[in-house]
């Protein structure tokens, strides 16, 4: 994997970038936002490693990375006489990069579709190259509905502009468009409906304040950064309407699997009278998934709490450093997906959007 900084360059938001060179050029978004560094991957196990590291980050762009692997590592191989032994390594790799996020599972799942449908006649790398971008394509077209749909909440709702709360970082970094979440905040804000946006500065790695906050500032969207403590503060102090978040995963009841934090900020957003709106594309949902406390959660290492630059604050205390948490559906007001809105989601509602699920 190269790694190429572009200093003092105008940035692109495009987090991923299928090049003429038969390479995957990514944004490595640990270096956000004080220096701007794309990664070049060639293989399977590059594009593996950059998801594990968080050089690419993101439920949607992971997936789309994923699918690009497999690409990769078809164009290696050049040819087979049995495809999905050959590639069988590689499925099973970028499957294991990352375990929560379901969007990984169902981009890999549509190029194993595909490869089935190949024929030793055909040109396998080019098509599973169609394929790989056909994932990404669809998730921007998905990334554009989702932000009509939760313009339409907004507008539908209120007169004025509103103040919203958004935790993580879910734009055109995490994503392979304008993102969920921040996507629709993004819209809103055009649309001439938000006044501010408070950001909570979200770890792990400080997503809201390396990643949100430069996305915003660079959308010229008017924004506060605080602590993620000061959440409940804010919410009674500064009549914030709105709690604005992406899912990685939607379990069949209604819970969301999001990241850590969210699940306090839906507790503080009922008591104080805020809506809370998940958005997330379709493919996160789950139904093989009863309940959200039944997905096992990620955690990440000690290290990222207890180093202060280049200071060791380890005191020898055990450390808990989860990824994600689960926000019962009951806190949930509404999720936005591109095929439509749910208020007040729950088991018969998530089954009737899916039944209607495209498979790109």
């Amino acid at each position: 994997m190269q790694s190429k900084a572009l200093g003092g360059e105008q940035v692109s938001l495009e987090s991923i970038e299928w090049l003429s060179n038969r390479r995957l050029r990514l944004l490595d978004q640990r270096r956000l936002p004080d220096r701007i560094v794309y990664c070049e991957c060639s293989s399977a196990p590059e594009v593996a490693e950059a998801i594990a590291s968080m050089t690419v980050r993101g439920g949607p762009a992971i997936g789309i990375a994923a699918a690009y692997g497999i690409a990769l590592a078809a164009q290696a191989i050049g040819a087979s006489e049995d495809w999905n032994a050959a590639l069988a390594a590689d499925f099973e790799l970028l499957e294991g990069a990352q375990s929560t996020a379901i969007s990984l599972s169902w981009a890999l799942g549509i190029m194993r579709q595909t490869l089935r449908k190949l024929t030793l006649q055909q040109d396998v790398p080019a098509r599973l190259l169609q394929a790989a971008i056909a994932v990404h394509e669809s998730d921007r077209e998905a990334n554009r509905s989702m932000a009509r749909f939760g313009v339409q909440i907004f507008g539908r709702r209120h007169k004025k502009p509103q103040r919203i709360m958004l935790h993580s970082n879910d734009g055109a970094l995490a994503s392979g468009g304008v993102g969920t979440a921040l996507g629709v905040v993004s819209a809103a804000h055009e649309a001439g409906l938000v006044e501010r946006v408070y950001i909570s500065e979200t770890r792990p790695l400080l997503q809201g304040s390396r990643l949100t906050a430069w996305e915003l500032a660079q959308a010229g969207v008017p924004a506060q950064l605080h602590i993620d403590s000061a959440a409940a503060h804010l919410m009674k102090s500064e009549d914030i309407n709105w709690v604005v978040v992406a899912a990685d995963r939607i379990a069949a009841n209604g819970d969301a699997i999001c990241k850590i934090g969210t699940y306090a900020l839906a507790v503080l957003a009922m008591h104080h009278g805020l809506r809370f709106m998940v958005v997330a594309s379709s493919s996160c949902i789950d139904l093989s998934l009863e309940v959200g406390d039944d997905l096992p959660l990620e955690e990440r290492s000690s290290r990222e709490l207890l180093q202060l630059g280049e200071r060791n604050i380890d005191t020898g205390t055990p450390v808990s450093n989860p990824v994600f948490d689960v926000t019962p559906a009951d806190l949930i007001d509404v999720i936005v997906t591109e095929k439509g809105v749910i208020e007040r989601p729950d088991e018969k509602k998530l089954a009737d959007l899916v039944s209607h699920r495209r498979l790109h």
